[in-house]
C-alpha cells in the first residue's frame, strides 16, 4: 500500500518537527516536506503534489485561508486540512469555503491527527458531527425549515435532498439522518453523493459551507 504523502506547513519550527515524530512514527504516512509560511506552502504543493497539507491559518506572508484558496483554484489534488490553535477560529470557515476539508486543533491528541489525515486521505471530511455543529452553532443558526421559501442557488436539488442538506448543517451522521427522515443509511449516501456531484463539492463540509453561502443557514448578526 502507499503510503500517505503529507505536507506539514505552520511557521513554528517545533511544532512542524512534532507533528513529523507522530506521523513518521506511522508505517502508512510520510512527511514529503515542510513550509513555514502560505507562499511556500503554495510552492510546495505545487511541486510535492502531497495526498494532504496540514495547513496552519495563522502565518506570515500569505495566511493559511488564502494559500488554501490558491492550492485549491490551481487544481491540486491535495486535500488541506487546517491547523489552529482555537478550535471555533473565526478564520475556520473561510478556510472551509475556501476549500479545506475540515480542521483541527493543534494541542489535540496525537492519535485524532493521525486518524484525520487517514481519514482526509480516504475521501471523507475530517469534521465529525459534532464539530460541524459546534462550528455552525458559533457562526450561523438554521433558518426556520417550514419555510417555504429555498434559496434560488439551491433549485438543484429535490426536496428530499434538501431535507439532507438541512440536515447535514445540524450535524448529523448518515445513520441519524437516516433514522430521522425514514429511509435507509445507503439512500442517504446516495442523497450526500447527488448534492456533491450537483454543485462539484469535494465533500460533506462544502456542502455545509454551501448551505451557509446560499442562505440556507442564517447569520446570527441578522436576527
Amino acid at each position: 500500500m502507499q503510503a500517505i504523502r503529507v505536507l506539514l506547513v505552520d511557521d513554528q519550527p517545533m511544532i512542524r518537527t512534532g507533528f513529523r515524530l507522530i506521523l513518521e512514527a506511522e508505517p502508512d504516512i510520510t512527511v514529503v516536506g515542510e513550509a513555514s509560511d502560505g507562499v511556500t506552502a503554495v510552492e510546495s504543493a505545487k511541486a510535492l503534489s502531497p495526498d494532504i497539507v496540514l495547513m496552519d491559518i495563522r502565518m506570515p506572508n500569505m495566511d493559511g485561508v488564502e494559500a488554501t484558496r490558491r492550492i485549491v483554484e490551481a487544481g491540486s489534488p491535495s486535500r488541506i486540512v487546517i491547523l489552529t490553535t482555537f478550535d471555533l477560529d473565526a478564520h475556520v470557515v473561510d478556510a472551509l469555503r475556501a476549500g479545506a476539508s475540515g480542521f483541527l486543533v493543534k494541542d489535540g491528541p496525537a492519535d485524532s491527527l493521525v486518524g484525520a489525515i487517514r481519514t482526509v486521505a480516504s475521501g471523507e471530511a475530517v469534521l465529525s458531527p459534532r464539530v460541524t455543529h459546534r462550528l455552525l452553532d458559533r457562526f450561523a443558526h438554521l433558518a426556520d425549515p417550514t419555510t417555504p421559501t429555498v434559496p434560488s442557488r439551491l433549485d438543484a436539488l429535490t426536496s428530499r435532498e434538501l431535507d439532507v442538506l438541512r440536515a447535514l448543517t445540524r450535524g448529523l451522521s448518515n445513520v441519524e439522518i437516516a433514522l430521522e427522515l425514514g429511509v435507509g443509511e445507503s439512500t442517504v449516501k446516495t442523497h450526500v453523493a447527488h448534492i456533491l456531484e450537483k454543485y462539484q463539492l469535494r465533500d460533506r463540509v462544502q456542502a455545509v459551507i454551501l448551505a451557509y453561502d446560499s442562505g440556507l443557514v442564517v447569520p446570527r448578526s441578522t436576527r
